[in-house]
């Protein structure tokens, strides 16, 4: 690791991803690309850095892409030069469809930014400096929400294993994508911090293979046993016996059910069921997209060919004339969801009456 953590973040312990610069003007990550061979902080202040940033995913998981979009709303709307409340607002808008643009499938993203609008709309009465500190304080308070959360959940996750359980994770689903102890992850890094042991398997996760460079980063750091396994390696582990849960994260759940998550997930769910391994879905009640009936409707984030052919590699692995089909996400049917585990309650199936009952 060469790089030291600025003031801007150290002066809160469980904001190590994503934070505000001492005086508020700026946003300051952890560039995730460049995990886990060294750790290094961004300071982003142009909107063109920020939407860069979710983009490039110098800033990724859906959770920590809500926090991180809040955070920037909070600094743009402070370059705002205007002084009259319709014109702050017609420029707040159009930061805020920028942002917005950048990731289609996680609803995160979509939930931070109508919270920020919100905030702006109810106060229309208030100075635009005060809307600017009240941003700001909406910002720290989709942050620290978000962190109660993942606690909540990680202890509910917990309930749901045993001290020397094998569990397989797919993606990235820990601090780094969201606060504190994470969603799929926080079980586990919290049954560690109380004495427990657990052997995790963690796929590649391709085509950016975040359960590689970035799961098996955070698990390893955190004294975890984990191992990590090609995508296609996921049934010989079921079919030997080493894994009583699979853990995964989540970018958007429709209101039966269905499940949007990193690509390989869905597969996974079908492995599972065969193998009579229950299978659990993390993510806090913000992933719930109840005006989304089934995943169906859920928008798949396309990506850049070049991710397969080229990314991580010292040649291309494939012809430039080979066609590449890129989705980010896949959509795991409810049925073969064991349990979805938000920081309100662990749902069940029928999961339209489950999820509606959160609420």
């Amino acid at each position: 690791m060469n790089a030291a953590m600025p003031d801007a973040i150290r002066q809160v312990t469980h904001r190590d991803n994503v934070g505000l610069s001492k005086d508020g003007s700026a946003v300051v990550i952890i560039d995730q690309t460049r995990l886990p061979g060294e750790t290094v902080y961004l300071t982003l202040r142009s909107p063109e850095d920020m939407t860069d940033a979710i983009v490039q995913l110098k800033v990724r998981g859906a959770p920590a892409i809500g926090i991180f979009a809040a955070y920037c709303l909070s600094c743009l709307a402070g370059q705002i030069p205007s002084t009259v409340y319709s014109a702050f607002l017609s420029a707040f808008r159009k930061y805020k469809a920028a942002l917005a643009a950048t990731r289609p499938t996680a609803v995160n993203l979509s939930w931070a930014l109508n919270r920020m609008e919100q905030t702006v709309l109810d106060h229309s009465d208030k100075s635009i400096a005060e809307l600017c500190r009240l941003l700001q304080q909406e910002a720290i308070h989709i942050h620290d929400e978000d962190a109660a959360m993942c606690k909540a959940i990680s202890e509910k996750g917990l309930t749901l294993v045993q001290d020397g359980d094998g569990i397989l994770t797919h993606c990235n689903a820990g601090p780094l994508a969201t606060s504190r102890y994470g969603t799929a992850l926080g079980p586990i890094l919290l049954g560690t911090e109380r004495g427990l042991h657990f052997k995790v398997f963690a796929g590649e996760t391709r085509p950016l293979l975040q359960g590689a460079r970035l799961t098996t980063y955070e698990l390893s750091r955190a004294g975890v046993e984990v191992t990590l396994i090609c995508d296609n390696m996921a049934s010989s582990v079921m079919k030997k016996g080493w894994i009583q849960a699979c853990f995964v994260g989540c970018d958007r759940i429709a209101a039966n059910g269905d499940t949007a998550n990193k690509i390989g997930t869905s597969g996974l769910a079908v492995l599972a069921r065969y193998y009579g391994i229950p299978f659990y879905v993390l993510g806090p009640t913000s992933t719930i997209d109840r005006a989304c009936e089934t995943g169906d409707a859920i928008e798949i984030e396309l990506r850049a060919p070049e991710e397969i052919r080229e990314l991580y590699f010292r040649t291309p692995i494939a012809l430039p004339e080979v066609a590449c089909y890129n989705p980010a996400f896949d959509v795991t049917d409810h049925e073969l969801i064991t349990g979805i585990v938000t920081e309100k309650g662990i749902c069940r199936p029928p999961y339209t009456q489950s999820i509606a009952a959160l609420f």
